[in-house]
């Protein structure tokens, strides 16, 4: 069954280390455990990925990025502030790695509980999950231009649905279990040169991807996500593919007022992207076109900055394009409501990595 749906709480893998039942969810009904994993550590990946987003028009727009992650052989913990002015949009990305981690940072077995840290002489990073909240701490020495960048906020997590997925890979012992976390309405600060970027969540949102599992060795995928506020309405959305296979589920949803409305597929185009492991070719900054197959997804996205990316150490190679820009168009809910989205700041990006 196509989008197969599990409410039922069980583990994630079974004896042999495949996927028990796979499908989407709207909360952890599966139960990760590492020491289940039949692959190596080094092949097993895991990460939780904060985006925190203020949209303040064409000229005061910013976002703020944190990663802690295990990647077997690597780990890559990182921080990005992004200035989204539509005239002269900026950047940056600090990356800290680390060699063959495999498990030592002790990331949790699930998102509903416990804290996510890393700490070095240069990066002191953590994130906490309560009871109805996460908290998000980070110092990092010498951000950029030998300058520190320090950041304190808070994303409200009330009962509300969220998109989980499970997904095999076709190959044994590979498996994608995620989740994604939209509306999630953000407060605090952070601190770069001097200047306060501030969040008040009364119209900002922050965003979490939480993952867990052992990919295949080279993968390419597209992944969108956006939050924002209609006729006082909470609405996010979160789309892609390229996440194993799919057969059982696709992780594209609509939140509307903290609850999911599943969509199928989402076809997103980027102009003269003809080859799916071609970086190159595409052209980013020029207008994308987004469609889902039943017509509830219907959208255009202009670009205003593509936060590219690349690391090759020949086995391991990540060729990133995270593009940040407006979306306009119209979302349909399961019970045919229209809602239109105009001009939302949001990310849509297009990842090749082989490791």
């Amino acid at each position: 069954m196509r989008n197969h749906e599990v409410l039922l709480p069980q583990d994630l893998l079974d004896s042999e280390g495949e996927i028990a039942d796979p499908g989407w969810s709207r909360s952890q009904v599966w139960k990760y455990r590492r020491k289940s994993i039949k692959a190596p550590a080094f092949r097993i990946k895991e990460w939780d990925y904060y985006m925190v987003l203020h949209d303040g028009g064409e000229e005061d727009s910013y976002a703020v990025c944190f990663t802690i992650s295990d990647d077997g052989y690597v780990g890559l913990q990182s921080v990005t502030l992004l200035c989204l002015n539509q005239e002269h949009p900026w950047e940056h990305t600090e990356t800290v790695l680390n060699v063959l981690p495999m498990g030592k940072f002790k990331l949790p077995e699930s998102s509903d509980y416990g804290t996510t840290r890393y700490e070095d002489k240069r990066l002191k990073m953590e994130f906490c999950k309560t009871e109805v909240q996460r908290e998000i701490t980070c110092e990092f020495k010498d951000f950029y231009e030998g300058k520190p960048l320090s950041a304190h906020i808070v994303l409200e997590q009330p009962n509300m649905d969220t998109m989980v997925i499970a997904t095999p890979w076709d190959k044994k012992h590979c498996f994608y279990y995620n989740q994604k976390i939209n509306t999630m309405c953000a407060r605090g600060t952070v601190t770069y040169d001097g200047k306060k970027y501030e969040f008040h969540a009364d119209k900002d949102f922050g965003t979490l991807d939480w993952g867990r599992g052992v990919w295949t060795y080279d993968n390419t995928w597209y992944w969108g996500s956006g939050n924002t506020w209609v006729n006082g309405h909470k609405v996010g959305f979160n789309i892609g593919h390229g996440f194993g296979n799919t057969s059982a589920a696709t992780e594209n949803v609509i939140l509307y007022d903290d609850v999911v409305h599943k969509l199928d597929d989402v076809r997103i185009e980027i102009p003269n992207d003809v080859d799916l492991y071609d970086m190159d070719s595409p052209h980013y900054m020029e207008p994308w076109k987004i469609s889902e197959s039943n017509g509830r997804f219907e959208m255009e996205f202009v670009p205003i900055l593509d936060r590219s990316a690349k690391i090759d150490f020949k086995v391991i190679i990540s060729d990133q394009h995270q593009v940040f820009g407006r979306m306009s168009g119209q979302l349909i809910l399961d019970d045919g409501e229209t809602v239109t989205l105009d001009n939302v700041l949001c990310f849509i990006e297009k990842v090749h990595n082989k490791y």
